[in-house]
C-alpha cells in the first residue's frame, strides 16, 4: 500500500533532506494521505492501519533503545578510563620497563595523566602510554617487603 501511495504523495525538496529518517509527523501525513488516496471500491481494511501504526510505533521504540544504547556505551567507555587512570595511578613511585622507539628502557613514574583519550605515565620525564608498559617493578629506594 504504501509503495502505491509513493507515486501519489511526494514531499517537497525542501522538507527532508536526503537520507533523513522518517519521524512520527512524517508517517502520520503518510497515513492520511494513504486514507485520501485509496480505492473506494477496495478500501484499505482496519487491520493493515492498525499493523502499520505498529510497526512503526515499533521502529519509534527500537530508536529510543538505540539512543539508549548509545548512552550506555559512552558512559562504559568514560567509566574504563577513569579506572585506567585510577589503576594507573598506584604505579606513582614505581620503577616500569617500557618499550620505547629505542628499545625497552627503565624508569620511575613521576606522574600519570590522560593524553587524546588514553592514559599517559611521565616516566623521568619521558611520555609513555600506559600500554607500552611491559613490568612493573618495586621502587630501589622501597626497603618494605611484600
Amino acid at each position: 500500500m504504501i509503495s502505491a501511495l509513493s507515486n501519489l504523495y511526494s514531499a517537497p525538496d525542501s522538507q527532508a533532506a536526503p537520507g533523513s529518517a522518517l519521524d512520527r509527523d512524517a508517517f502520520m501525513q503518510l497515513l492520511v494521505a494513504q486514507m485520501k488516496n485509496q480505492d473506494p471500491t477496495e478500501p484499505t481494511s482496519n487491520e493493515q492501519f492498525i499493523a502499520q501504526l505498529a510497526q512503526f510505533s515499533s521502529l519509534d521504540e527500537m530508536k529510543g533503545v538505540n539512543e539508549n544504547l548509545v548512552a550506555l556505551a559512552a558512559l562504559q567507555q568514560g567509566n574504563a578510563l577513569m579506572a585506567q587512570l585510577t589503576n594507573a595511578s598506584t604505579l606513582i613511585g614505581n620503577n616500569v620497563v617500557y618499550d620505547s622507539d629505542l628499545g625497552q628502557k627503565e624508569g620511575t613514574v613521576d606522574s600519570v595523566r590522560f593524553e587524546n583519550g588514553t592514559v599517559v605515565l611521565q616516566v623521568d620525564g619521558q611520555s609513555v602510554p600506559l600500554s607500552a608498559v611491559l613490568e612493573v617493578t618495586a621502587n630501589p629506594g622501597d626497603t618494605t617487603q611484600a
